[in-house]
């Protein structure tokens, strides 16, 4: 189709410039195919050149350069074929230029955020005394679980082949010093500490069957060195305890409650409306496992930059914020998809917040849900967080839980953080008052000032 727009066919007997794709073309000579001057962007030099050739005498304000009738075919098919490189190259380029630049600008739009959206921490420890480092070897195990697959993998690796090279260097050592090796000539009646133990690397493959038990039955320690005996029985011990260690830092890794904290999720956004006759914040939490959180908590902490009165600025002000579910915030029953909320009270952070004030506020919200692991019993805790804007106000979450013709309920997670609008106060403040007055207009108004006067009766107030 690209190239039909960089030749199209003219009709038989026109000899004028086709003024739709600015193509001059002579009437019976269909190998005049002209350069655009324009084409999906692509600019050439404007400049008033008169046509002749085909008989034409109107002046273009753009340059416009054909094949005349006499040119090869092969070279016009060439040169439509570099217009069609150019103009995809520019495409291309400018959709990368538009990619790039939406990229880097979302990023530096980003707020920075203390919890990430999948629980994992932004902070970082600067100036560490070396003592201090020295901690994190003392307590080697927790060290050790702590470490990423590609490092921990390093290290059981290099656990294994670091202790049979070195036992290797000390059996190849007991063999020099008994001078067992062959470059010392051994006597026919000599008996070495190790059979078949005749250089390093023999010696490197007698340190791993004793390690790893293997027992091929070639090379065996002889009761002529007690030394030899030592060692083996050094080197059995060692193997266990690197085999206990490492294979218990594999398992331990592998079933770390945080990978089933993995299968909690919670919605994208947070939402503001009205629920129960009163403003709400609102989040969604799901389980995506069968198996029950047992004892399952739930609670927040809003994290904002505050001044105190005595002029200290507190950088991560963390300020309790209570989540509750219909039944309370604890022991929840966690089969289904569940929508906490925090009530926007007096004592709400987010009561003198308003529709239009919440994505210029400051803050950072972090919802936290602790619970018991149902087939482990390992303890296990959630994390998210939400900045402004990710909190919408003025809506709710679409319902996600239906029953089915079969008597089940089904779970629809294409409508887990789908929102939907819906009437809500512009703020909470507007909401209590419009609350209060009501109620006093029910009431009734007291005057304070109102004195009840007794009237004494005179001649002319006898009735």
């Amino acid at each position: 189709m690209l190239l039909r727009q960089l030749a199209p066919e003219l009709p038989v007997g026109h000899s004028e410039p086709y003024e739709s794709t600015n193509i001059c073309r002579p009437c019976n000579s269909p190998a005049c195919v002209p350069k655009l001057s324009s084409l999906e962007g692509v600019r050439y030099p404007r400049r008033p050149v008169q046509h002749s050739h085909a008989g034409h005498t109107r002046t273009w304000g753009f340059t416009v350069e054909r094949a005349c009738a006499d040119t090869h075919p092969e070279e016009r098919s060439e040169y439509v074929f570099r217009i069609l490189i150019t103009v995809l190259t520019e495409r291309m380029f400018k959709h990368l230029r538009k990619w790039f630049v939406t990229r880097f600008w979302e990023h530096s739009r980003q707020r920075t955020r203390l919890v990430s959206k999948d629980g994992r921490c932004n902070i970082e420890f600067g100036n560490v005394g070396a003592q201090s480092r020295m901690i994190f070897f003392v307590d080697i195990w927790t060290t050790v679980l702590d470490l990423k697959w590609r490092y921990k993998m390093t290290v059981f690796i290099t656990a294994f082949l670091g202790s049979w090279f070195l036992f290797g260097l000390l059996w190849y050592a007991v063999a020099y010093i008994h001078k067992d090796l062959p470059e010392f000539h051994p006597s026919v009646n000599h008996t070495p500490c190790v059979e078949n133990v005749n250089g390093l690397t023999s010696a490197f493959l007698f340190s791993l069957e004793t390690q790893v038990t293997i027992g091929y039955g070639f090379r065996c320690v002889t009761e002529q060195c007690g030394t030899a005996i030592f060692l083996l029985i050094f080197q059995s011990i060692l193997g266990v305890m690197i085999n206990s260690f490492m294979c218990g830092a594999i398992l331990a890794k592998i079933s770390r409650p945080k990978k089933r904290a993995k299968t909690i999720t919670f919605s994208k956004n947070a939402v503001i409306s009205k629920r129960g006759g009163k403003l709400c914040l609102l989040i969604r939490v799901a389980n995506l496992r069968k198996s029950l959180l047992i004892g399952s908590h739930i609670y927040g902490k809003l994290l904002k930059t505050t001044v105190t009165p005595e002029g200290e600025t507190i950088i991560l002000d963390q300020i309790n914020i209570n989540f509750v579910v219909d039944a309370g915030n604890e022991n929840l029953f966690f089969i289904s998809p569940l929508t906490i909320y925090h009530i926007i009270d007096h004592n709400s952070p987010f009561f003198h917040m308003t529709a239009e004030t919440l994505p210029e506020q400051d803050f950072e919200l972090v919802v936290f849900l602790d619970g018991t692991v149902e087939s482990t019993s390992a303890t296990c805790q959630v994390r998210t967080s939400y900045v402004p804007e990710e909190v919408l106000w003025g809506y709710r979450f679409a319902p996600m839980v239906s029953k089915t013709k079969e008597g089940k309920y089904r779970v629809d997670f294409n409508n887990f953080s789908k929102t939907v609008a819906v009437d809500t106060p512009h703020c909470a403040m507007c909401l209590y008052n419009e609350r209060e007055a009501r109620a006093q207009m029910k009431r009734g108004y007291d005057n304070p000032n109102f004195v009840l006067s007794e009237v004494n009766e005179t001649d002319d107030t006898k009735m």
